[in-house]
């Protein structure tokens, strides 16, 4: 049977309780198409919901379900390839689809805020966070001079930065990625608006910087009235900040209920899957690969042989011990006496809050920083003797590699899939000849999961699950003793995810291979990881097997990072 999904939708709507008052914003059968050279290609087809004044309501579903486009929609932000094809945006009962540039610029900032994803890409890196500040409520207040800075210093003070009217004269490229989001937060919430829209506010913050802007932003909005949208691929996120879930999936909303009832009871099949690839303290990795069906179905491949036997260490000698590991930058120690053991065939997890140290740690053991002091012994051989800028012609060089946080940035814009796996290849030694790095790169192909054909496209024309498979593939490519994952799931949805961690962990069943596992995902860590250490201000807090930290933590710190984790619990819902 046919499904009016217009009709569904402002039924879901209807069900939500969002009617309870007049609708604040009202969509009401929503299409944007983009012109491609492939044509028409339909991004949003046909949605309705209402967000209430004072309502919080969180917009879920994995990359491409059209969550961003709804919201770019909204604020006229569009790209000029875009359009809005049919329905309507009712603010405070006005359409805004068709209004003219100059009412929606007033509406932007004034009535309808927007905090956008990455921080750093959406402030303007060459120009100070005062200045930027004093832009929005030049247009929107008409301040200027010292009002508008004394404004922005009080602005700055409300997010709760330290030392507001020295911030003011800093580039965001001085500032930490949980500032860059408060000052994005600052200048959303600059003019007072009715609705906020907050698109992955948190993607790539820890946990624990993560509550903190979510907390401060829910705390915001309700002194002041406002209400809220939420886009986000955290279901957990989702359900401890918003009073109702809508469910998009490939332009379509699917779902929508109060977030208590949604979570106890998904009713459609893709909500169902969302919420089993979500994380949480009774997951497995079994639950989450059985969630995601491509997960599921690599892992059901026969097992595939190493191509070579991994070489382990002895069993009273690990595989990576640190001694003393020091690492300073000016006059602070990034990481300050830093020790631990990892032994072959096992997955350790690095976790701590952004400038703990855990980034800085990996790249040491991967040799691409130096150390102030200490030891890094590799199978007993102290590998911190020799300088980082030559040991990539060092021997262990292969046995030692990394998968970066984002894959994105780490492939060469230039090099097509495979050429970034074969690279490792023929720059450390392996198969030569064209027909022999090819055969290569499709039996690396076939492990990770990546299509042969996606082999030839270059980085832009590949998912985000496909470049991290890239990624992975190329790292493996000289087969390694030590692998090192850098934050490698981080900004990718959960069923993305589910099928990343599956693929990790079938790696390391079928090959012997080490993880250094460094993540800001606790949940993952416990999953993936044997044993876990926790880093504070690049200090060793805490360190043992990840069950008896996670259930039974020691230290304060390590259980503020596992309060902070949001979670969802549908049985007590």
């Amino acid at each position: 049977m046919m499904v009016d999904h217009a009709t569904m939708t402002r039924s879901l709507a209807r069900n939500t309780g969002a009617d309870a008052a007049e609708p604040l914003l009202s969509i009401q059968d929503l299409k944007v198409g983009f012109s491609t050279r492939r044509g028409r290609v339909e991004a949003i087809r046909g949605i309705s919901f209402d967000i209430a004044p004072g309502q919080a309501l969180g917009v879920v579903g994995e990359s491409g379900s059209g969550k961003s486009v709804t919201a770019y929609a909204i604020t006229g932000l569009l790209d000029r390839a875009g359009r809005i094809d049919g329905g309507r945006i009712l603010y405070r009962g006005r359409d805004l689809v068709g209004a003219s540039r100059s009412t929606m610029k007033r509406l932007r900032g004034g009535a309808i805020s927007m905090i956008f994803q990455n921080p750093r890409a959406a402030l303007n890196p060459i120009r100070k966070v005062g200045d930027q500040l004093a832009d929005v409520l030049m247009a929107h207040e008409g301040l200027t001079g010292r009002r508008a800075r004394a404004k922005a210093v009080e602005l700055l003070d409300q997010v709760r930065i330290n030392d507001p009217a020295k911030r003011l004269d800093a580039y965001p490229h001085e500032l930490s990625g949980g500032m860059c989001q408060r000052v994005m937060i600052a200048l959303a919430l600059a003019c007072h608006p009715d609705l906020l829209i907050a698109d992955e506010p948190t993607t790539g913050l820890d946990v624990t910087t993560q509550k903190t802007v979510m907390d401060l932003v829910a705390t915001l909005t309700r002194e002041r009235g406002m209400s809220m949208m939420l886009i986000t691929h955290d279901l957990g996120l989702a359900a401890a900040y918003c009073d109702r879930i809508a469910v998009m999936e490939r332009g379509l909303l699917v779902e929508a209920a109060p977030s208590a009832d949604l979570f106890a009871r998904p009713q459609h099949p893709y909500t169902r899957r969302l919420v089993a690839a979500t994380p949480r303290r009774e997951s497995t990795l079994d639950d989450l690969v059985a969630a995601a069906p491509e997960a599921a179905a690599l892992a059901a491949r026969p097992a595939e042989a190493a191509h070579r036997a991994p070489a382990t260490a002895s069993p009273a000698t690990p595989l990576l011990e640190l001694r003393g590991l020091i690492k300073r930058f000016g006059d602070v120690n990034a990481v300050d006496d830093v020790a631990f053991r990892l032994n072959a065939g096992q997955a350790l997890g690095l976790v701590g809050e952004s400038g703990s140290g855990k980034t800085t740690i990996s790249r040491m053991v991967c040799r691409l920083v130096d150390a102030t002091a200490g030891e890094i012994l590799f199978d007993g051989e102290d590998i911190s003797q020799v300088p980082a800028a030559v040991f990539h012609r060092h021997r262990l060089r292969r046995d030692i590699q990394i998968v970066f946080q984002d894959p994105t940035e780490s492939l060469n814009p230039r090099f097509t899939a495979f050429d970034s796996i074969v690279d490792p290849l023929r720059r450390l030694g392996g198969p030569q000849g064209a027909r022999s790095l090819r055969a290569r790169a499709e039996d690396l192909a076939d492990r990770v999961g990546l299509p042969r054909e996606l082999l030839d496209r270059f980085p832009h024309q590949l998912s985000g699950g496909q470049k991290a498979r890239v990624g992975i593939a190329r790292a493996i490519a000289v087969e390694p003793r030590l692998l090192i994952l850098d934050e490698p799931t981080a900004a990718l949805d959960v069923s993305v995810q589910a099928v990343v961690l599956g693929l990790l962990d079938r790696l390391r069943r079928e090959t012997g291979l080490t993880y250094l596992f460094v993540s800001h995902d606790l949940n993952v860590v416990r999953m993936l990881c044997e044993t876990v250490v926790v880093l504070r201000r690049g200090q060793v807090v805490e360190a043992g097997e990840s069950a008896a930290v996670f259930d039974r933590p020691a230290h304060p710190y390590t259980a503020e990072l596992i309060a902070a984790i949001p979670h969802f619990e549908p049985d007590a819902a």
